[in-house]
């Protein structure tokens, strides 16, 4: 073939990779995202007698969250949110290198912004923040939203972390006056493709999940309504969701979710600030109290070494 063919069909392709890579990454309906957008229905804006009903960015038909618009880019976003999630169940080490390598490929101008989307989706669905450690090297982990002593695996046959759920479980319970009834807990999963009884290809079987294995971690209680017959269930923050997690930053969640800030919802930021001020003195009280014993220990010692 002629030199200046050959140079005419390298232009041709370089031209139709830019025009690829400039297609957007794909409509916001995606898998990930209407993952957790859904529960941002539940933010209610509840001052005065206004009741203002937020809507969710993404579609709320179940089929949406079935499958994931494959433009060149939302491809490279999907496979590299299921590579970070293998890195981060492994243990394995996680580079630019790498992830040029085995994951962006020809796509390496537009690695910033895949890797934007990724770490978008991982925080949104999964709960998982991207963070670089080694600016030079480019070296990064994955770490989870709650606090460190939860490794976002509820058994060893878990395959990816239950955060991101966990954290628009307790959004809706929060955004629902601190308990929420079985059904407005079910009307927010259903929006992003959650049913009993359906095995969903990321969490499994809802119902087992949100009833059972997060209830058995003490991150959800589930109890009767009292006097409800037939019986009827609602949900309430458990213990661990209390130590691990708090309302502001379940609100910087949702409100990351509908592209906002927490300020944005007023009603649900005042008890958050309210929560995190109740939290700090009850922090400044256990530390009161644990130097309170340590002296008075420290005393008796002294006392008991001075009077053999």
């Amino acid at each position: 073939m002629p030199r200046g063919q050959k140079s005419k069909l390298r232009a041709r392709e370089k031209r139709r990779q830019a025009q690829a890579g400039s297609q957007d990454l794909g409509p916001q309906t995606a898998t990930f995202t209407a993952t957790s957008a859904a529960a941002v229905s539940y933010m209610r804006s509840n001052e005065g007698t206004n009741e203002v009903q937020e809507r969710p960015r993404s579609s709320q038909n179940p089929t949406a969250t079935e499958s994931f618009h494959r433009s060149p880019l939302g491809e490279k976003v999907f496979i590299l949110v299921y590579y970070l999630l293998y890195k981060y169940q492994t243990k394995e080490p996680i580079t630019k290198a790498g992830m040029l390598r085995n994951v962006i490929q020809i796509y390496r101008n537009y690695f910033h912004v895949i890797l934007r989307k990724a770490s978008e989706h991982l925080e949104l669905v999964f709960g998982l923040d991207m963070k670089e450690v080694d600016p030079n090297r480019h070296i990064y982990v994955l770490v989870n939203k709650l606090e460190p002593n939860y490794d976002g695996r509820l058994s060893n046959d878990s395959i990816v972390p239950e955060t991101g759920l966990l954290m628009t479980v307790l959004g809706v319970i929060f955004t629902k006056g601190n308990c929420a009834t079985e059904e407005q807990v079910w009307e927010v999963l259903n929006m992003m493709g959650l049913y009993p009884g359906r095995k969903h290809f990321i969490y499994g079987e809802p119902r087992k999940l949100i009833t059972r294995d997060l209830v058995k971690e003490n991150y959800l209680e589930y109890r009767q309504v009292v006097n409800s017959d037939p019986p009827r269930y609602e949900f309430l923050w458990g213990p661990r969701a209390h130590a691990e997690t708090s309302k502001m930053r379940v609100l910087e969640f949702l409100a990351k979710i509908h592209n906002t800030v927490p300020t944005a919802f007023p009603f649900y930021y005042e008890e958050a600030l309210r929560d995190e001020e109740e939290r700090a003195q009850a922090r400044a009280a256990a530390r009161a109290l644990i130097a309170a014993k340590a002296s008075a220990r420290a005393r008796a010692m002294a006392s008991s070494s001075s009077h053999p």
